[in-house]
């Protein structure tokens, strides 16, 4: 979703210490220049939090196409945006590094996998399920950096794990199947995560070359697509105005809010952002419950209370740790 996101996002996980030194090492930030990075990083996990509205008004579409659609004219606004900005630097020293393209087309491709889902969910009434997918990333996170980082979680990070595994396990047997579409948005948001936290390449770069990978993917699947219609000149064929409106709006919306995610962060704490990342997908849970009317029984409003209850430990865990590291002498 994120870039659906993005990362998801979670919002795109790639933006890590190594691009901003003084955050890395706890330094502290003007009280303006704080309230600046808030409201950036705030506007851009709404915007992904009413993703589902978007998504919703072009139920019409099939989720493969809009995905199709999404990678081909995101790939035209973020180049347009790297071509206004002069950030194209970076082109050359990536096209001579093979392994960081296949890291990259590894990457494009767990993120389409994560928009096709998300899509084919909110489409199909599972939004508050699709919200859950984005709760529980963050503890994916920490199994993931465990397993293929070797990274020692703490003692409460292990608890919060513990926690939301309860959590899913209760809503496995309420509703008689595993939460999929929460534990697939996870598991390829976490694994794209991961993939973007070891490249050597920005938020707003690094979808630009993803991007750069699906489009002609997304151009031939197109064309194959509207063959009946006259090919590529046929693109919008039985389509009104604003669906192809919609369509085309694909781009800025992935875009912009990523472009807000970067100067936030640039602006604030870890613990400020690593908090905010759940505006988005409790948006989204309010979205399903009341915009979209999915029902919420009782007894799976339980699984999701076991989730928050690891999300407030995970984030409990993560300012005790922050004030420890700044009570540290340097």
């Amino acid at each position: 979703m994120f870039p659906h996101g993005p990362t998801a996002t979670r919002a795109p996980p790639d933006f890590d210490n190594r691009t901003n030194p003084e955050r890395a090492a706890g330094a502290t930030f003007p009280a303006r220049l704080r309230m600046t990075g808030l409201v950036y990083a705030a506007l851009a996990y709404i915007l992904w939090g009413l993703f589902p509205i978007y998504f919703h008004a072009l139920a019409r579409v099939d989720a493969f196409a809009i995905v199709l659609h999404r990678s081909l004219w995101s790939f035209v606004f973020m180049w347009a945006v790297l071509v206004a900005l002069r950030r194209l630097q970076w082109v050359p020293g990536v096209v001579r590094q093979p392994r960081l393209l296949a890291q990259f087309v590894l990457s494009a491709l767990l993120l389409s996998a994560n928009w096709l889902l998300y899509v084919w969910a909110v489409n199909h009434g599972h939004v508050v399920e699709a919200s859950l997918g984005y709760f529980v990333t963050p503890l994916v996170n920490v199994m993931l950096g465990t397993w293929v980082l070797k990274e020692r979680p703490r003692r409460l990070q292990w608890l919060a794990v513990a926690v939301a595994a309860c959590g899913v396990l209760w809503l496995t047997l309420t509703l008689g199947r595993p939460p999929w579409i929460a534990l697939g948005l996870a598991a390829s948001f976490g694994s794209y995560g991961l993939l973007r936290k070891t490249a050597a390449l920005g938020a707003l770069e690094g979808l630009a070359l993803e991007t750069a990978v699906l489009a002609p993917v997304a151009l031939v699947a197109l064309a194959v697509i509207s063959a009946p219609h006259g090919g590529l000149a046929g693109l919008f064929a039985g389509m009104d105005a604003a669906t192809m409106g919609w369509l085309l709006f694909a781009g800025p919306l992935t875009a912009i809010p990523l472009l807000l995610f970067a100067a936030g962060a640039r602006r604030i704490t870890l613990a400020t952002l690593g908090t905010l990342q759940y505006v988005s997908p409790t948006i989204q849970f309010l979205l399903g419950v009341t915009f979209f009317g999915e029902p919420l029984e009782s007894h799976r409003l339980v699984g999701f209370v076991l989730i928050w209850l690891a999300l407030a430990i995970y984030s409990a865990d993560g300012f005790l740790w922050l004030r420890r590291q700044r009570a540290v002498p340097a």
